[in-house]
């Protein structure tokens, strides 16, 4: 395909080998990585325009930049069931995984659906995507209400006991996106995190105290009260 072939040399000439130990100390995968930044690939997706032929190709390299890169190019409603449940086993980092969600996932009609299909994996990166798209639904999804949020809090309830690292960090992500949506959302977010500590496990813990912090925090009830004039004044 000489247009994949076209774009993987323009992928390959910003290729940064030696960012890749930096990458790994925060907890990227270097493997088979060219080590691209984020900013560049953004650059480089909006040259390409949406091209979705070109977003499967460059997921079949396995290249993990060409892939975050796939999924700025994708067009999401045209993504299949099977293409996003392919495109989330083969998450190996979480960088690749956040940035699919952020890109491509987010806007697909299907996205709610998988919310709840990857939330009961048991595969670390699929569980991740979980959170990691409920996250960027909250930015995204601007017509969802919050009954779809609030039904995301018991996902985030039930995961929260989940001990390994690219989980927990994303359940907390969810929480606190979530908990920072509107002024009604808070109070539920802060509810959930308050029960999520009575689990008492390490994660657990970890994940509500943290939340809890921001959340109650000065500045995020200064940013809803606002938000709240601002919306009673309309």
């Amino acid at each position: 395909m000489d247009r994949l072939h076209e774009v993987m040399a323009l992928l390959q000439r910003q290729a940064r080998p030696a960012e890749l130990a930096g990458m790994a100390r925060f907890g990227i995968n270097p493997q088979g990585r060219l080590g691209l930044s984020v900013p560049v690939m953004r650059r480089i997706a909006k040259t390409l325009g949406r091209e979705h032929a070109l977003a499967l190709a460059l997921w079949d390299t396995g290249i993990p930049d060409a892939r975050i890169v796939a999924g700025m190019v994708a067009e999401p409603r045209r993504l299949t069931s099977r293409q996003m449940d392919v495109w989330a086993r083969g998450f190996n980092s979480w960088d690749v995984c956040d940035q699919v969600c952020l890109n491509a996932f987010s806007a697909s009609p299907l996205a709610w659906d998988k919310v709840q299909d990857w939330a009961a994996r048991s595969e670390e990166f699929v569980r991740r995507a979980a959170f990691a798209l409920i996250a960027a639904l909250v930015v995204h999804d601007k017509q969802a209400g919050d009954a779809r949020f609030v039904q995301a809090l018991s996902l985030i309830e039930a995961a929260a006991a989940d001990e390994r690292n690219f989980v927990k960090k994303a359940v907390n992500w969810a929480l606190r996106c979530i908990g920072k949506r509107n002024p009604a959302l808070n109070v539920a977010a802060i509810a959930c995190a308050q029960r999520i500590l009575q689990q008492e496990t390490r994660a657990a813990r970890w994940i509500a105290a943290d939340a809890l912090r921001e959340l109650g925090s000065a500045a995020v009830q200064q940013r809803l009260r606002k938000q709240a004039g601002l919306a009673g004044a309309l």
